[in-house]
């Protein structure tokens, strides 16, 4: 796995989310998120059996999650009781280019950045929400992470999804940035394929939901 492409989404989501800095650890990195069910997140670009089962070892809080760069079903026979899989997702990035953001007619779009964040709201004629999406960085790679990009279902199929990242996008090269880094959803790979962007590799996360000695679920 690229740890490059790895470095710059942990670095863009610990802006993204609020999280502390991430620590620098000899398999990868440890962020601290300070939530209920996620209260610590460990990132391993580089994991195999031995490596993963060493730090579940050492993993023994519920709201402990490892974000892993292999199929579910690579890791499975690695887990140890009280381990949980999360959703699949994807980690993909694409080299920016500007474009334009085009919405339907009636829609409109606000557009806004704070604290190294930039973030797209696009209302409905009504003024209430249709889609939305944030972006972070440039991180020191030069990178931007695409995070929660985000369409009510009321409002799906009307090419929002797509107006977001392109904004997103566009406010990112403003910025000096020309490659967009995320983890993308099962359903959100299609969307930002279609963009261009390509997967670089599963991203597997697992969570530590009650103490050892519970029941590990397969995906």
């Amino acid at each position: 796995m690229d740890t490059g492409i790895v470095r710059a989404w942990v670095d863009g989501w610990v802006i993204s989310r609020g999280a502390a800095p991430p620590v620098e650890e000899p398999w990868g990195f440890t962020v601290d998120v300070g939530l209920p069910q996620q209260v610590t997140r460990h990132v391993l670009p580089e994991a195999d059996e031995v490596l993963v089962r060493r730090v579940l070892e050492k993993a023994t809080a519920p709201g402990t999650w490892l974000k892993l760069f292999a199929p579910a079903e690579t890791v499975a026979p690695w887990l140890t009781p009280g381990w949980t899989f999360d959703d699949p997702h994807f980690l993909m990035s694409t080299t920016l280019r500007p474009a334009t953001t085009d919405l339907p007619v009636g829609y409109h779009v606000r557009t806004w950045s704070r604290g190294g964040v930039t973030r797209v709201l696009v209302l409905a004629a009504d003024g209430g929400f249709a889609a939305r999406g944030q972006a972070a960085g440039p991180t020191r790679t030069g990178a931007v992470v695409f995070d929660q990009i985000e369409t009510s279902p009321a409002h799906r199929r009307r090419g929002l999804g797509r107006a977001v990242m392109h904004a997103l996008a566009n406010e990112a090269i403003g910025a000096g940035a020309r490659t967009g880094v995320l983890g993308a959803t099962v359903e959100g790979r299609g969307l930002y394929a279609s963009l261009g962007w390509t997967t670089e590799a599963p991203l597997t996360s697992i969570c530590l939901t009650s103490p050892p000695g519970g029941a590990a679920k397969t995906p």
